[in-house]
Order: structure tokens, then C-alpha cells, then sequence
């Protein structure tokens, strides 16, 4: 019985794919998705603008081509600025998630700033307009049979455990529980699946190693050195508890996707198997998971 890996989804970021500017070293499509596949997996997030074609139909195709399924992915938009019209980029990929038979659009609380190494708050102002702008994506994308989810990330507007609060307090969007960001950013992803699975709409499984984790909280390393020096690594292999974590998950009655991702920095193309190698771990990890609870 394959409860998990049915629903098993990957993440182009785990093979180095990223939108930051200046990430590392990114590996083309052809390369990634052809590894997806190889490794049995069916399904797949969209990854960063650019990684795949703009126009909807040509995105499906590539996907179709590799047997992939698109459940959607990762959408970082500026929800808190008045200045900025959300819609004006969350409506032509609503209709791009909506061609493609997506399901699931992962929005980060983008900063206005390039990457992840600064940390942000919002004054009072600034979160009345966040969160109306919010609960209307969240509207116009259920409007189109689309789950719009908020991903607590490190670097953007929802970082930290009283950005959480205020998300599931103030908004009626659910979360992307993903395990890594929430880890580093004060939260613990097992107690938020205990209190809140209801509000769960969308998994991200992330392992970090928390002593750099830990760094990272404390200001001492930037967010990109943490993953520069290994601070994810293959599911299973870390401190986020990933097998307990997913048996709440399941236990609460969680009926949705459960994307990999190892956020990974590649300096130059690979000259071994490369990032594979480690998605292969966490493809394992899960399977093995799977045995054990449907035994």
C-alpha cells in the first residue's frame, strides 16, 4: 500500500533550480525532469519563472512529455505594499495553474528584496493590507478550483512563529507546512501539525540539521551560507523528526501532496550523479516509510 509515495510529488529547487538571483549554477529542464521520472517519481511543483515555458499549454506539454503531473508549486508574490497590485501577477498564473490541471499555488510573502538573508516585519498597516490581499488570492484562486496555501519561509514576510499566529489568527488561508522553513524559523513543524492540521493544505518535507539552523536563528550565518554549508540534507537524515511528522499528517486525515525538497546550491554543472543522489535518499526514506506503516 503506497499512501505516501501516491502522493509523492518532487521539487526542481532539490536539483539546485531556484529564483534568487546569483543562487548557483542551474541545471536545464530536460536534465531535471528526465531524473524526476527515473526515479518513479509522477509528479511534479513548476519551479522558479523561466524553468519551465510561460504559456500554459507549452508548460503542460513539457511535463506530459516526462510523465509528469503538475499539482502547481512555489509563487512568490508582494502582498503588503500598496504600491503593488497582487493581481497583476497572481491572475495570469492562476490561468497558467488552471490550463495545466494544477491544484496547489505556494505563495511566499515575498519582501520586495532579492533573496532570503535579511529578515522582514510588517508594522500594523502593513499587515491589515497583507492580510486582505491575502484572504482575496486565496478567493480568486478557490473561484478557480485552485488551493492557495501561505509557505512560512525564512527571508519573507512570514518567517517566524508570531508571523504564523497572525497568518491562522487574522486570515482564513491555510499553510504549506514546510518542515525546514518552519524548523529554522522558530516553529516546530510536529506541534504545528498537532494543533492546526485542519489548516495544513499543502507539505513541503524538508530535513535540516539544527545546529545550523540554530546559526541561522541567531543571525550568525545568512540563510544561503547555511545551505552552502549542508544544511539540508536527504529526508531521514536530519533533526525535523520526518517520519513522526508524517504519521500525524496521516493520522489527522491529511489528504494532500507531499513534495520533497532539499534546497541545494550547485557551483558548476555536476560532474558525478549530482543532486539525484540525494533525492534518491529521500525517495527511499519515504518508500521504506510506507512499508512500515502500511504493514
Amino acid at each position: 500500500m503506497s499512501i505516501i509515495t501516491s502522493r509523492l510529488a518532487a521539487a526542481p529547487i532539490s536539483w539546485g533550480v531556484c529564483e534568487v538571483p546569483g543562487w548557483g549554477h542551474q541545471l536545464d529542464a530536460g536534465k531535471v525532469l528526465s531524473e524526476m521520472t527515473a526515479l518513479g517519481i509522477s509528479a511534479t511543483e513548476f519551479g522558479p519563472a523561466g524553468f519551465l515555458p510561460e504559456q500554459a499549454a507549452q508548460r503542460a506539454e513539457v511535463l506530459k512529455q516526462h510523465h509528469l503531473q503538475a499539482i502547481g508549486g512555489f509563487f512568490p508574490v508582494v502582498l503588503h505594499d500598496p504600491s503593488k497590485n497582487p493581481f497583476d501577477a497572481v491572475a495570469p498564473e492562476l490561468d497558467a495553474y488552471e490550463a495545466a490541471g494544477a491544484s496547489i499555488m505556494v505563495l511566499a510573502a515575498e519582501t520586495g528584496v532579492a533573496g532570503y538573508d535579511q529578515r522582514h516585519e510588517l508594522d500594523a498597516e502593513g499587515w491589515d493590507l497583507f492580510g486582505r490581499n491575502l484572504d482575496a488570492v486565496v478567493k480568486a484562486a478557490a473561484d478557480k478550483g485552485i488551493q492557495a496555501v501561505v509557505h512560512p519561509h525564512v527571508g519573507t514576510m512570514i518567517e517566524t512563529t508570531s508571523d504564523v499566529d497572525r497568518v491562522l489568527n487574522d486570515t482564513a488561508a491555510n499553510l504549506c507546512l514546510d518542515t525546514g522553513h518552519l524548523l529554522i524559523g522558530g516553529t516546530d513543524p510536529a506541534v504545528l501539525v498537532r494543533d492546526y492540521a485542519a489548516r495544513i493544505g499543502h507539505t513541503h518535507l524538508k530535513d535540516v540539521r539544527k545546529a545550523v539552523a540554530l546559526r541561522v536563528q541567531a543571525g550568525d550565518i545568512s540563510y544561503t551560507d547555511a545551505v552552502k554549508a549542508g544544511m539540508y540534507v536527504p529526508l531521514g537524515q536530519g533533526d525535523v523528526g520526518i517520519a513522526g511528522i508524517v504519521r500525524e499528517l496521516l493520522d489527522a486525515g491529511y489528504p494532500g501532496w507531499f513534495t520533497m525538497e532539499q534546497d541545494t546550491i550547485l557551483e558548476t554543472e555536476p560532474s558525478d550523479e549530482g543532486p539525484v543522489r540525494d533525492v534518491r535518499q529521500s525517495v527511499a526514506f519515504l518508500r521504506q516509510l510506507d512499508a512500515e506503516i502500511g504493514r
